[in-house]
């Protein structure tokens, strides 16, 4: 489907498109120019809490009708929406914080209006986790977007390994009751001298961001509990060059290990898999939990 340009002065397209719109993380003033033309004119801003968002459309004077889209509505949602645009009208989609459908809700709703057959409209804005990647300084290599690891530990550690040997840098989300026992399963998985960047609150009022190995992130939480609050950015390393221990290497040395002392399911593994057993024997003292050879 051709699609019209919106025109500098007339913020929408002639054809009723659906806008995702990237809003503030926290500050009301990270918001574009285009972002608030296009939310006072469409005729149906959904957004994922609507109370939530009436304070962003009242901080800029917009008054708008509200539709209701998050997790547990989202098919619903997405049938109103293809009916308001199939009407003729035009809609935009916001969640709480920065770009919909990026770890939030939207991307089902997107899905199902493109299927429909109606435009869909990006207007780029706020982006956690492209912002922690910005303050990094492991984005040289590109990265890889995660999202949400696992709630129970025994897949959180499982997705881990299968991350374990990927070199460019990787982002993730956590919520504040999990974020200890993230960075514990990190620091075991991917290694303790593996650097770690935490974003916490960003752009709010307590924004932290700092950056350490993941041996020291247990410290960092247990000093002071405020640390625990707010939402989550975390930028993980990737895997060093030349040290790279892939998913079944690290499989083979678990099982070793179950039955072996620390050198011997090593050499094992470095026979059976072919990795470097240099890196091997280090990953095995980690997963023990030893700061010297065992015999």
């Amino acid at each position: 489907m051709t699609v019209s340009a919106p025109l500098p002065d007339r913020p929408l397209s002639s054809t009723p498109s659906l806008y995702v719109v990237a809003t503030p993380l926290g500050n009301l003033h990270d918001i574009t120019l285009r972002a608030l033309a296009v939310l006072a004119a469409v005729d149906v801003v959904a957004a994922e809490d609507t109370r939530h968002s009436q304070r962003l459309l009242d901080a800029h004077g917009i008054r708008a009708r509200m539709l209701a889209a998050h997790q547990h509505n989202e098919h619903e949602a997405a049938g109103v929406i293809v009916a308001e645009l199939a009407a003729g009208r035009q809609v935009a989609l916001i969640t709480d914080a920065g770009t919909p459908a990026v770890s939030d809700p939207g991307a089902r709703l997107v899905a199902r209006v493109r299927a429909a057959g109606h435009p869909v409209v990006p207007l780029p804005g706020p982006c956690a986790a492209v912002a922690a990647l910005s303050v990094s300084g492991f984005a040289e290599g590109g990265f890889r977007f995660v999202g949400f690891l696992p709630a129970k530990a025994g897949a959180r550690a499982a997705a881990l390994r299968e991350l374990a040997d990927e070199r460019a840098a990787m982002v993730f989300h956590e919520a504040p009751h999990r974020i200890v026992e993230c960075v514990a399963d990190m620091e075991q998985v991917l290694g303790g001298a593996r650097e770690l960047l935490i974003a916490r609150e960003m752009t709010k009022l307590h924004e932290q961001i700092v950056r350490m190995p993941l041996a020291q992130t247990a410290a960092w939480f247990a000093a002071d509990t405020n640390r625990l609050r707010g939402e989550f950015v975390l930028v993980v390393e990737g895997a060093p060059a030349g040290e790279v221990v892939d998913a079944r290497a690290r499989r083979v040395l678990d099982l070793l290990l179950a039955e072996l002392p620390v050198k011997g399911a090593a050499r094992l593994a470095a026979e059976i898999t072919g990795a470097p057993r240099k890196a091997l024997y280090a990953l095995a003292l980690e997963r023990k939990g030893e700061d010297s050879p065992q015999a």
